[in-house]
């Protein structure tokens, strides 16, 4: 039972499915049946894409902690 990746021509949505035997295939936004079935290319995991998936996490919370400390502060001020 493969997952293919599909887009449809109608609206423009981009999905994946799972086809299971003949099953008609249809849009997940529109119900279309217009649609054209992409390629999938397969991920790719080695130490530098890990590497460079920790950095972009790390940058991503620490500017998630820095808005909190903001947020928290400039709460603060206000209910004193």
């Amino acid at each position: 039972m493969p997952i293919y990746e599909y887009a449809c021509r109608a609206c423009g949505n981009r999905f994946d499915l799972l086809v299971r035997g003949k099953e008609t295939v249809a849009c997940s936004s529109c119900a279309s049946q217009d649609l054209e079935r992409l390629l999938s290319l397969p991920t790719v995991k080695s130490d530098s894409t890990h590497a460079l998936a920790m950095a972009a996490a790390k940058k991503r919370d620490k500017r998630q902690a820095d808005e909190n400390i903001r947020k928290q502060r400039e709460y603060e001020a206000s209910h004193d």
